[in-house]
């Protein structure tokens, strides 16, 4: 495994066009026993609506009847991968709620598949699935192969999420000072500006200034965006 890692280690740092990334992640899956895969970028902002991003070498017509049938929203690999980054197994007991879909996957050759998300400091998700037509996973396959699946869904995040945050998230202006950064964690426990004033022994106009320009830095509506994005961001860990 060693070996397999280091071959294509620099490859998953270095690319910097997500296509191309995809395309060694193909090569790489394939490598693995499997005819296909898919991998979705879920931003963490806007909070609303979040943006996604999804590349696959699915078959087209079931790319389309996936989007048509608006399986996104009933599929159990997205929903599991929401709150857990424990691996899942395909089975029909999995896609015993979503029936239609596993039917339907299954008329395109996608039979057998194994999927896991994953997550970094800024909330960004991952979820990374791999299907093929033929055997089913055994346990000895399951065994020999699952740390290497689960390396190549930690390794893809880190690339596509390094490639396409910056393409997807909206830049910082500048940097977040110290004193910002305090006062929103305040303003985060539902703090006023004069509360805060208090608290850091500052006038409440200099709380009400740090506020300001913490939500221009972030380009955010109000404090209340402004406390969520930084957040998201990881900006007041």
């Amino acid at each position: 495994m060693k070996g397999w890692q280091e071959h294509q280690l620099h490859a998953l740092q270095t690319i910097t066009c997500d296509a191309q990334l995809f395309e060694i992640v193909v090569s790489m899956v394939h490598s693995l026993g499997f005819d296909h895969c898919s991998y979705g970028l879920r931003m963490p902002l806007p909070v609303s609506r979040p943006k996604v991003v999804l590349l696959t070498n699915y078959p087209r017509a079931w790319e389309n009847r996936y989007t048509e049938k608006g399986y996104l929203a009933v599929d159990p690999t997205v929903r599991h991968g929401t709150h857990s980054l424990q691996p899942v197994v395909w089975s029909d007991a999995f896609f015993a709620s979503s029936r239609d879909l596993w039917e339907e996957a299954r008329s395109f050759g996608l039979c057998v598949g194994w999927a896991q998300s994953s997550r970094d400091v800024n909330s960004t998700m991952g979820l990374l699935s791999v299907s093929r037509s033929g055997e089913p996973i055994s346990e000895i396959e399951l065994r020999d192969k699952e740390m290497q699946l689960a390396w190549l869904t930690q390794m893809v995040h880190l690339g596509m999420s390094r490639i396409l945050t910056a393409k997807l998230m909206p830049a910082v202006t500048a940097p977040l000072t110290d004193r910002e950064i305090e006062v929103l964690r305040w303003t985060a426990d539902g703090k006023t500006a004069s509360e805060i004033a208090d608290i850091l022994n500052i006038s409440e106009r200099t709380a009400n200034f740090h506020i300001a320009n913490a939500i221009a830095k972030l380009h955010a509506p109000n404090k209340t965006a402004a406390v969520i994005r930084a957040g998201m961001l990881g900006m007041l860990g």
